[in-house]
């Protein structure tokens, strides 16, 4: 008895040491077949969504909680290589005609989707009339208007017919411009431009929406998505360059908590984590954080066809009341560069000269200003009492922090009571495309590499811009950029369009972006891009 009592106790310990090995490293390895050693263990590479994403449909998931797994799970006609620069994908190579408008492109014999099919240039043409065709409703659709023909259509004064776009034949597209675009083929990296199976998308227009039905042309394909909680990527056996993909599958949690999250990473079940900002001194201090550049606005927009900003006085007053420096040192805290303008840092006009650092701080923090801007204001619209102000974030801790900073910001120092109010990313996002807010937090990442990309979000009805402004000199300035030859003189006349729009001030910068980590020790070759989306294609994990 003593016996059988002794080899049963030290089974027990034997199952409580190795139950402790589990969760000691948990995340880190994983998913092992019977019978494999752990040298032939499946690399799973865990991280975090933060939230649902809105859709896998390439021009409809154009958000910060759907581009990133997207990048991923497809790829359009060039990508955006380890030196952040466009570089071959699924087309090989491509020609350019003398005037530089007409860009043809010689799509791979190997490039397939995941079903097995061919991607065709018909599949590019199928998805780029589909990304502007205005019952799409595509949120991307403007990055289209480079394209001939694209605006019109999307405006619905032209046809898909009159869209420059072709299949040659069925390895060959050919797409025509409004004017030579330096940076066109940095464009085409974004994911509204990734080709979409057009033979699949006509049996089943859903196809994106559940993981059994999904096809896709990237490293991954998309393997499970339990809807609101977790979605699993697997590597693609279809893929061209699958020879170069070393991760076998990818977890994507949604945890929208920083807090959280770094719990999770502290306990292995994550391989990245953001930085809490309680914890950012004593972590940058010990040097477990990283930092990358990110070209992006954090900011606020202002709705002018809601009672009180339609004062542009009002709209200032609120701007000048709000410390971008405070904001970055006692409530961030992840090193991020305070915003007195909108084009971020890192984008160098012909002369050699940053665009931020020439157009100089076009808004500035004032309180006595402030007051006296607030007054004049109040004064020009009639009010003995400002109407009431409702300050609205998408649900997050961080979101949170800066809306409640911003908040004691107005009380004192322009004695005005701001009300606060948050709601789910998908909601925020629908109701403040539709003019719902009086002021809301946003956020921009550049979708491609040009000034023009910040500026051209808030022309007149522009999906992006969600403030109800207009201008017809800032308008007609982002056009003439669009369609200028001379690199100094569109520069010129992005810094004169950038001014109009801070001296009217539809929107309050706050500050841009980086992106701030801490990374398993383990991981390596992901590649964050300042402009662009992260790069698991070469990501491994030991």
């Amino acid at each position: 008895m003593k016996k059988l009592l002794s080899l049963f106790l030290m089974g027990l310990l034997v199952y409580v040491l190795a139950a402790c090995t589990a969760n000691e490293n948990a995340g880190n390895e994983t998913e092992q077949p019977d019978g494999e050693d752990t040298e032939t263990a499946e690399k799973v590479l865990y991280l975090n969504n933060g939230q649902e994403p809105t859709s896998f449909d390439p021009p409809i998931g154009f958000d910060s909680v759907s581009w990133q797994a997207l990048n991923n799970l497809m790829e359009g006609l060039t990508r955006l290589g380890k030196n952040h620069e466009p570089e071959a994908a699924i087309a090989e190579d491509w020609d350019l005609s003398d005037d530089g408008k007409t860009y043809t492109f010689h799509i791979r014999e190997n490039a397939k989707w995941s079903n097995g099919d061919d991607v065709t240039a018909g599949d590019f043409v199928f998805a780029w009339k589909r990304l502007l065709n205005p019952e799409t409703g595509s949120p991307a659709a403007f990055l289209g208007y480079f394209i001939e023909g694209g605006e019109a259509f999307n405006n619905g004064e032209g046809s898909a017919d009159d869209v420059a776009v072709k299949a040659v034949d069925e390895k060959t597209f050919e797409v025509t411009l409004i004017s030579p675009q330096e940076y066109f083929l940095s464009v085409i990296t974004n994911p509204a431009f990734f080709p979409v199976n057009e033979k699949v998308a006509a049996e089943n227009p859903e196809w994106f929406s559940e993981a059994e039905t999904f096809v896709g042309n990237g490293p991954f394909n998309l393997a499970e998505w339990e809807h609101d909680s977790h979605f699993l990527m697997e590597k693609n056996d279809q893929y061209w360059d699958a020879e170069n993909v070393k991760l076998d599958k990818v977890h994507w949690a949604m945890v929208d908590d920083t807090n959280t999250e770094y719990q999770m990473f502290q306990a292995g079940d994550l391989d990245t984590s953001d930085v809490p900002a309680d914890l950012s001194e004593q972590l940058f201090g010990e040097g477990k954080v990283e930092v990358v550049d990110q070209a992006g606005d954090y900011f606020y927009r202002f709705n002018v066809t809601k009672e009180p900003f339609q004062n542009e006085n009002i709209r200032k007053a609120f701007a000048m009341a709000v410390d971008q420096q405070q904001i970055v040192d006692f409530v961030t805290k992840g090193q991020e560069k305070p915003a007195y303008g909108f084009v971020s840092y890192g984008f160098t006009d012909p002369s050699g000269n940053d665009f931020r650092e020439t157009a100089g701080d076009l808004v500035k923090t004032d309180a006595e200003e402030a007051k006296k801007l607030l007054a004049q204001g109040m004064e020009e619209e009639g009010y003995d009492t400002l109407p009431e102000v409702t300050l609205t974030y998408s649900t997050s801790d961080a979101h949170k922090k800066i809306a409640e900073t911003l908040q004691q910001m107005f009380k004192d120092n322009l004695g005005v009571e701001v009300q606060l109010a948050n709601m789910e990313w998908n909601v925020f996002a629908e109701e403040q495309s539709a003019l719902k807010f009086q002021l809301s937090r946003s956020s921009f990442l550049a979708d491609y590499a040009d000034p023009i990309n910040f500026l051209e979000n808030f022309q007149t009805g522009h999906s992006m811009n969600r403030t109800g402004w207009s201008n017809a000199e800032y308008d007609q300035l982002i056009q003439n950029a669009k369609n200028e030859a001379d690199e100094a003189a569109r520069y010129d006349m992005m810094y004169e369009a950038e001014k109009i729009l801070m001296d009217e001030m539809p929107i309050i910068p706050i500050h841009f972006y980086n992106q701030v980590f801490m990374q398993n020790e383990s991981v390596s070759g992901i590649v964050r891009h300042p402009v662009g989306y992260m790069e698991l294609k070469w990501a491994d994990k030991n």
